[in-house]
């Protein structure tokens, strides 16, 4: 083998071991100093408008989109005799609504939702192998899949008490006796510190980095 040859090979072999040490050293970081997932989303509380009493709706003003403070008027609904005012319990924009004018509306039945998006969250699944590392205060680092340039940050708020398969509509069941373990996740409540001039709204999808 040529001395040319030779050094290129050497210079190869130099290149991959520090690449693999790189990588080694990345994956022994993230996995020792961090707890990451990517089943996280964009989460708040959800507020829904209903109508005081049965009626006809004579006067509605919510446009998906419009904001209201607490208290503020955004319809208004008759029984035929007296007419009713339709006022929003919560600084809220709505972000569904099915309200038609004049129509009959009923008080079980929601004329619109929305959200407080000036206090929004995250919504993390942590597997609960994992779960044991998670205490409120730890650091989070933020990823949103709709900002792939911006990095937010927050904190660890509050643990779930119960798996999320255990809200499902479905829950898993063991009907045949023969049971097969399955890790669970369990929902974990993360705080934003800045949005950062970004317009975060409910159901974004996120990743996360919990700090150990």
């Amino acid at each position: 083998m040529s001395m040319k040859r030779l050094i290129t090979l050497n210079i190869i072999v130099l290149l991959l071991l520090v690449a693999g040490g790189i990588a080694a050293y990345y994956y022994v970081n993230e996995t020792t100093n961090y707890i990451k997932t990517d089943n996280a989303r964009i989460d708040g509380q959800a507020i829904s408008i209903v109508p005081p009493t049965a009626g006809k709706l004579v006067d509605w003003s919510g446009d998906i989109g419009k904001t209201f403070s607490s208290g503020d008027q955004i319809g208004a609904v008759s029984d035929g005799k007296n007419t009713f005012p339709i006022t929003v319990p919560h600084h809220m924009t709505i972000v569904q609504q099915s309200a038609v004018t004049n129509s009959l509306v009923a008080p079980t039945v929601p004329l619109a939702r929305g959200y407080d998006l000036s206090h929004l969250w995250v919504t993390a699944n942590i597997e609960e192998t994992k779960i044991e590392d998670i205490k409120t205060g730890q650091d989070v680092d933020i990823y949103v899949d709709a900002y792939p340039d911006r990095k937010f940050t927050g904190k660890v708020e509050k643990l779930g008490f119960a798996t999320a398969n255990t809200f499902s509509l479905l829950p898993s069941s063991n009907t045949t006796g023969n049971y097969t373990k399955v890790t669970q996740v369990i929902p974990i409540t993360i705080s934003i510190d800045d949005y950062n001039g970004a317009g975060l709204v409910p159901g974004m999808n996120v990743t996360v980095r919990i700090h150990k």
